[in-house]
């Protein structure tokens, strides 16, 4: 028998992570586990270098963004009595939800995929799969309804 008591939802506040989102609260739910909320707030610098020259918000503006928006990601009616934490870290994704899944024990980590095409996927690279790849525990990905993923040999 499978036994799930803790669930990991990275989340970065997309479309996506709302999808996934929708699942996690269910199994949390159908297997009585805690829920556990994760952002993972990167320096902003990392996306936009031409920006280095002008003032960025301060560390704690991100944080207070972080904070409130777990605080609300998952409304309360659909809470029910789930045991929720929230936590954010300053680092990289898919760093740091590698390393809180495995500090936490959970069993279970539930991320929503940006369902990239394949040439964006090559560039971009993909927290999700390199969380897949990694994990220590099993990994559910959820990709956002109406989006596919194109391989290019099946545009042929």
């Amino acid at each position: 028998m499978i036994d799930i008591k803790k669930i990991l939802l990275p989340t970065d506040f997309s479309e996506p992570a709302q999808e996934a989102t929708q699942y996690a609260v269910e199994f949390a739910k159908k297997f009585n586990a805690k829920l556990y909320l994760l952002n993972v707030i990167e320096d902003p610098v990392v996306y936009m270098p031409m920006f280095e020259s002008y003032a960025l918000p301060p560390k704690e503006d991100f944080e207070n963004f972080a904070k409130t928006r777990l605080e609300n990601w998952i409304l309360d009616e659909d809470k029910g009595d789930l045991d929720i934490e929230t936590h954010w870290v300053h680092g990289n994704p898919f760093v740091d939800i590698l390393k809180f899944a495995k500090r936490e024990e959970v069993d279970l980590i539930i991320v929503g995929t940006h369902g990239r095409s394949f040439t964006a996927h090559l560039l971009l690279g993909s927290v999700a799969e390199k969380v897949v790849r990694k994990a220590s525990c099993p990994v559910l990905t959820v990709r956002p309804k109406g989006h596919q993923f194109v391989h290019p040999e099946s545009l042929e």
